[in-house]
Parts: structure tokens; sequence; C-alpha cells
């Protein structure tokens, strides 16, 4: 299966694609893996998103669109993919149907994880990450530490990140609302999308997932 993943930030993306991704038996496409991949490798896309990365301006499409293609085109991705980030706009969505029709391929499905707004930020702006170790994450709300501020497994000291705030997480939900939500539309023209509740266990949303994609 070929399958493009949506929702806003907050709706459990990364979580759910490892999981479809490994349900399905195909590679989990990510931008931000894209990204550490070309420039960790030095690729001529790598580090042209990193002289952008460095001057604290956004990669063009171009460079994302290029990194995707290249990845699409490995031998792994042949029967298929989960892509987690890409498309992000209607450029990009664009592009992507021109690549797969290039190879006569196109997508099977673009799965909508749905989420309420409040229940975005009440997710994110709980999150707490430990000092000592950025793996290990509290929630004020689902997943509080036995003693405020302080990690249950090391005793570092628990933060809240900057891009965290409500404030932030409000600014993000309106890009996602201006660039992202249109491609949910033009997929929608293609009948491609295929919407789902994100709330509830991790598990339930997956197994939403794999019935609505007519893999249960």
């Amino acid at each position: 299966m070929r399958i493009v993943l949506v929702g806003p930030p907050g709706a459990g993306k990364g979580t759910q694609a490892a999981y479809l991704a490994k349900n399905l038996a195909i590679p989990h496409i990510s931008t931000g893996d894209l990204f550490r991949a070309n420039i960790s490798q030095g690729t001529p896309l790598g580090q042209k998103a990193q002289e952008y990365m460095r001057a604290g301006q956004l990669v063009p499409d171009e460079v994302t669109i290029g990194m995707a293609k290249d990845r699409m085109q490995q031998p792994d991705a042949a029967h298929g993919f989960l892509l987690d980030g890409f498309p992000r706009n209607l450029a990009q969505a664009e592009a992507l149907d021109g690549i797969l029709k290039a190879d006569d391929l196109k997508l099977d499905a673009v799965l909508d994880l749905e989420v309420p707004e409040d229940e975005v930020v009440k997710r994110i702006a709980g999150r707490r990450m430990c000092r000592k170790d950025s793996s290990h994450i509290f929630h004020a709300i689902y997943n509080p530490p036995k003693t405020e501020g302080v990690c249950d497994t090391c005793g570092g000291e628990l933060y809240q990140r900057e891009d965290d705030s409500e404030e932030t997480v409000r600014k993000r939900l309106e890009v996602y609302h201006s660039e992202t939500e249109p491609i949910i539309d033009y997929y929608k023209a293609q009948g491609l999308v295929v919407t789902i509740s994100a709330l509830g266990k991790v598990v339930e949303v997956t197994q939403r997932a794999m019935a609505a994609l007519g893999r249960d």
C-alpha cells in the first residue's frame, strides 16, 4: 500500500506511522528522517537543506520533494510506503502525484487523523521533558510524575519546551490549517481520504486505522 498520513500536530502521527508501517510491512518515511539522513550522509540535497537551515530559512519545496523522491525509489519502498510529514502543502502533493504517475503508480489512501483543537493544545502543552534525559517524557494530565517537576526515572528536573507552550501550539495549528489542511480537500477530490478519530489509546487508534484501510 502507498499511504499518506495527515493530521494536526499532537495527533500522534509519528506513533501511528511506526505501528502501521510495521503492521503493513512497508517503510515509514518521515520528513524528519529524510532530512537527518541526507544531512548526515552529506548528499547534495542534504547540503542544500543545511544551507537554508543554517540561515534560519525554510527549506524550499523542491529540496524536500527531491529527498522524498529519492527515498521512494529505494528498493524497500518498491511495494509501498507510508509518508509522514510529506506532502506538507499543495505544491508537494501535486509533485508527489507527478512522481508516482511517472512510474505508473498511485496512492491507495490518505489517512486523516482527526483530533479536536483543544485536545491538541492539551496534549502538547501538558508535555514535560526531563533535563537529564530527553527520552523521559511525562504529561501534566495523562502521565504525571509522582512528584511534580521531578522525573520518576532519574530524578532530573522536568520542564516544558518552549515550542510546547500553548501560544506556540496555537501558532503551529494556524500553519497546519493554512498550509496542510488544503491537501485534504485535494485528496478528497480524488476519493482517497479516510478520516478516523485519533482519540483514545494508541492500540485503539491503530486498530481503527487498519480497519479504515481495509486491513483489520
